[in-house]
């Protein structure tokens, strides 16, 4: 387990590691870089030298600084240190947002301490806020001034806000029917969001997140912030959500048992 002084210390570090992706990053949004597509002619899945050039920036400040330290990126793979600590990266989540011009993509920067993730940042550095939790709290940092988050008293399904990136991401049928029916019972849906509806769940704008087909760098950095605000976030069957797949986030623990009743049924794991 980390201690105090050394999670400070490393909380820093991954603000140091936004501004490191940011000044990579920002300077392609809204510049009609070219789009490649990772999977071929029928799945779009697109990534940029936005995405590769960032994760290359934050990777080689890693390597000097902590070069036993391990790290997963999206775009790099794997590099196995000796230290059991892990940067999980994604410079640009939400690459469909970015590429049209849409200010709701972020970069995430976790820090797993080989147990579960410990430190979680999201940074959006077009906005200019940046959401960051670690053990003690999460806190939005925004115009050098950093405001406390805390999740909303949110208990029930009728008088929840619901976000999600894209239900297309629902592949299979009992997924489609259970976002279906928990869409059905939410007083108010919005999607396209992608790793910012997280972040405003832990600010308490919103309530609940329900998504499917997510990796570990996904979700691993939203962990932190979602939990330190006070937050929940598990698998569809009530699960360590680290792995990514089924992931649901919510404000309270009613409200998350609510979600699950109509989610694990349709669960994989």
């Amino acid at each position: 387990m980390l201690d105090p002084q050394k999670i400070d210390e490393l909380a820093s570090f991954a603000l140091e590691l936004a501004d490191t992706a940011a000044a990579v990053t920002l300077p392609h949004f809204r510049s009609g870089l070219a789009v490649d597509n990772k999977r071929g002619n029928f799945d779009f899945d697109p990534v940029t030298a936005a995405d590769r050039d960032g994760e290359t920036a934050i990777r080689k400040l890693i390597l000097e600084r902590y070069p036993d330290h391990s790290i997963l990126g999206e775009e790099h793979g794997n590099h196995d240190g000796a230290s059991d600590l892990t940067w999980i990266l994604d410079p640009v989540d939400g690459t469909r947002s970015f590429i049209s011009g849409v200010p709701l993509w972020g970069t995430l920067i976790g820090l797993n301490d080989g147990t579960k993730p410990v430190i979680g940042l999201m940074d959006q550095p077009y906005i200019g806020e940046r959401f960051i939790g670690r053990p003690g709290g999460t806190e939005l940092i925004r115009g050098g001034k950093a405001l406390p988050l805390k999740v909303s008293g949110c208990k029930k399904l009728e008088d929840a806000l619901l976000g999600n990136t894209d239900p297309g991401m629902f592949t299979v049928d009992a997924e489609k029917a259970a976002f279906r029916e928990i869409s059905s019972k939410v007083r108010l849906r919005r999607f396209g969001g992608d790793c910012y509806f997280y972040c405003l769940l832990a600010a308490g704008t919103l309530d609940l997140v329900v998504e499917s087909s997510l990796q570990p760098y996904d979700i691993q950095a939203l962990i932190p912030v979602v939990e330190n605000a006070g937050g929940i976030v598990t698998t569809w069957s009530g699960k360590d959500p680290q792995q990514g797949g089924q992931v649901v986030a919510a404000a309270t623990p009613e409200l998350h048992a609510a979600a699950l009743e109509i989610l694990t049924p349709a669960a994989a794991d």
